[in-house]
Parts: C-alpha cells; structure tokens; sequence
C-alpha cells in the first residue's frame, strides 16, 4: 500500500511540475498573438515609433536584428532585392544595439529609399524578451488583422515570408 502511495504522489507531483514547465516556457508572442506594444527611436531622425504608427489594415513583419550580424546584413539584402513582395506590408526592423550602430546600418544599406522599412533602436530591448530572441534575425510575421501567423529565423527565405503575408 505504501509503493502505491508513493507512486501516485510522484505521479501527481511530475504531472505538476510538468504542467508548470510547460506554461512556463511558452514565449509571450504565443500567449499574446498580437502586435506587441513596441516603441523605438528610428535611425533615421531618433523620433518614437510604435505600434500606433503603423498603419492600418496592412500585414505587419517585424524583423529583430544585430546591426554588426552578417546574417543579418544578409538578410536584409535579401529583404530589398524581394521588397515588391512587401510593397503592402509595414516591415519593422528593431535592434537594441546602439543607437549609432542602428543608424550606421540604416544609412550603409540606404534604407530611407524604403518608405515601409521603419529601422530603430529598441533602446528598452522590449521585443528581444517579447520574443524571447536566441538568434538573429529573427521574424515575426503578423496578419493585415495585426494577429501573429508565423516566425523565421536564421536564414530567412524572403520570397516564402512574402507568399506567408
């Protein structure tokens, strides 16, 4: 009697601590499938940009990068030699490395020739723990409804991120 009882309070007790794991490791971006209330100093004048000057009914992808990261560089060539995929789409490009850095990597890859790239300074480095980033870049995509579909990382294949908005 005494094997059942323990055996069922250590079967009680995993499930438990399973459970808790489980919920515990979930990143917020999956618990809150919206567009997270970001604000970052742009690279081009170091105004604030938020969630609220995206504009509206347009799908959303927001791309958390290093300025000094060659994938990301990469990428983001990537990203421009595609942008006619994206001519309907607010792309956020969000670093928390410095703000000289940001607006270095903004001015040698000429993104103000890019009117819904929005480059800034995640100064707070909200979106690295909203999105509990691990490698760069990382992206985000979100639906013209503003509600998460699907993330990339690594190696980004731009022409599937434009066939996913």
């Amino acid at each position: 009697m005494k094997t059942l009882s323990l055996i069922l309070i250590f079967t009680f007790f995993y499930i438990g601590l399973f459970a808790q794991i489980q919920n515990g490791l979930e990143p917020a971006y999956k618990r809150i499938p919206t567009i997270p209330p970001f604000s970052m100093a742009l690279a081009v004048d170091s105004s604030i940009f938020t969630k609220e000057n995206l504009k509206k009914k347009k799908p959303v992808v927001i791309m958390v990068f290093s300025p000094d990261c060659d994938h990301c560089i990469h990428a983001t060539e990537s990203l421009i030699a595609n942008i006619k995929s994206f001519k309907n789409a607010e792309i956020i490009l969000a670093s928390s490395l410095s703000y000289e850095s940001v607006h270095k990597f903004y001015k040698d890859l000429n993104l103000a020739a890019y009117p819904n790239i929005h480059v800034g300074y995640d100064s707070q480095r909200f979106l690295n723990t909203f999105y509990e980033i691990r490698s760069f870049p990382s992206i985000f995509l979100y639906s013209k409804k503003g509600i998460f579909k699907m993330d990339f990382s690594d190696h980004p294949n731009f022409k599937l991120i434009a066939s996913s908005l």
